[in-house]
């Protein structure tokens, strides 16, 4: 009898766009294990840290990186945060900017 994996609960976002950049980032990074001029595992972990609320095998390698590296995942989380603020705030100034009658 298979053993049962424990993870935690993974909420999936699906997100088309997300899904497309993270496959690329993922071809880029099989295509840098064999060329001498790209880092293959760099694009490889940035893929997998696209995918991770688009798919649960993603989520669970990335579980696996936090729990290696668990400071630099936080200081990665806390900047996709920070960016993603940054790009609601300059959403809703151009929203503003081009609603005015």
């Amino acid at each position: 009898m298979p053993r049962p994996i424990c993870v935690r609960m993974v909420i999936l976002r699906p997100s088309l766009s997300r899904k497309t950049f993270g496959w690329s980032l993922l071809t880029i990074g099989a295509l840098g294990l064999v060329l001498p001029f790209l880092q293959g595992f760099l694009f490889l972990a940035m893929g997998v840290f696209v995918l991770r609320d688009q798919h649960i095998w993603a989520a669970r390698r990335w579980g696996w990186v936090a729990g290696r590296w668990p400071q630099q995942v936080t200081r990665i989380e806390e900047m996709e945060a920070s960016l993603g603020r940054r790009l609601a705030g300059a959403r809703e100034r151009v929203w503003r900017l081009f609603s005015r009658p």
